[in-house]
C-alpha cells in the first residue's frame, strides 16, 4: 500500500456518475438548491432550475431539503443529495452502475460516504482492502483499536495498524455492507477503495472511464 501514499496530495477529484440501469431511468444529480427550487443535471445535460412540483424531462421534484431533494421519475422515487454522484432516477431492477472519469493524473476518485459519513475516495485496484487514514477514522468515531492490529508497511517503513469492518460503503445510489478495511497510523486526502470493495462488482476499464456494475 505505501507505493499509493506518494502522490495523494497531488490528486484531483474528478466526476462519478451513477448510470441508468434500464431504458426508461434517467441520470440525475443535483447542482444546487434556490430557495424551493433546484438545479437538476439530467444526463448531463446543462442545469435547470426546477421547483416543487414542477417535471424537467420526465423528473419530478417532489419535496426539497437543505442538501437533497426527492425526485420521482417512471412511478420510482429517489433522494439526490446535493454535491454527490448522480443518482439513477426510475430504476426499477438490474444491477446498479458506477461509471468514473479519469482526473489528469489518470485517478479515479470521488465523494462517498462510510457508515453514513461523507468521504473522499479513491479507486486503488492494488490494495488488498479498502484503506483509512487514522485523522478519518476518528473523525468518523470508528473503535478500530478494538480491531485487528496488523503490520502495515509504508514509506517510512513498518507501521502498526488495524483491521476492521465497515457497516456499509456507498457511492451514490450503490451500497456495499459488511466491507473489510484496515485504518493506518497515517494521515491521507483520501480513502482507498480496494479490493474488498471492488470485490462486488464487475469491472471495465476504456480509456478514461472506469465502470463498476454491482453483481446482482
Amino acid at each position: 500500500m505505501h507505493r499509493h501514499l506518494a502522490f495523494f496530495g497531488a490528486c484531483l477529484l474528478t466526476g462519478v456518475w451513477l448510470a441508468p440501469v434500464v431504458a426508461q431511468a434517467q441520470a440525475v444529480a443535483l447542482s444546487g438548491i434556490l430557495g424551493s427550487k433546484v438545479l437538476l443535471v439530467v444526463n448531463g445535460a446543462a442545469p435547470r432550475a426546477v421547483a416543487v412540483g414542477e417535471i424537467h424531462q420526465g423528473v419530478k421534484v417532489l419535496s426539497v431539503g437543505a442538501d437533497n431533494a426527492v425526485l420521482e421519475f417512471n412511478g420510482a422515487r429517489s433522494t439526490v443529495r446535493l454535491g454527490e454522484a448522480p443518482v439513477s432516477v426510475g430504476s426499477r431492477g438490474g444491477n446498479q452502475r458506477i461509471v468514473l472519469m479519469a482526473d489528469s493524473r489518470g485517478h479515479f476518485t470521488q465523494q462517498g460516504q462510510i457508515n453514513g459519513r461523507s468521504m473522499q475516495f479513491m479507486v486503488d485496484t492494488g490494495a488488498t482492502t479498502v484503506a483509512i487514514g487514522q485523522s478519518d477514522a476518528d473523525r468518523m468515531g470508528l473503535n478500530y483499536r478494538s480491531g485487528q492490529p496488523v503490520g502495515l508497511s509504508t514509506a517510512n517503513g513498518l507501521a502498526r495498524g488495524w483491521r476492521i469492518k465497515l457497516d456499509t460503503v456507498r457511492i451514490g445510489e450503490v451500497q456495499v455492507f459488511g466491507v473489510e478495511a484496515v485504518v493506518t497510523p497515517q494521515s491521507m486526502p483520501y480513502v482507498l477503495l480496494g479490493k474488498s470493495f471492488l470485490a462486488d462488482f464487475q469491472m471495465t476499464k476504456i480509456n478514461d472511464q472506469m465502470v463498476l456494475e454491482k453483481h446482482r
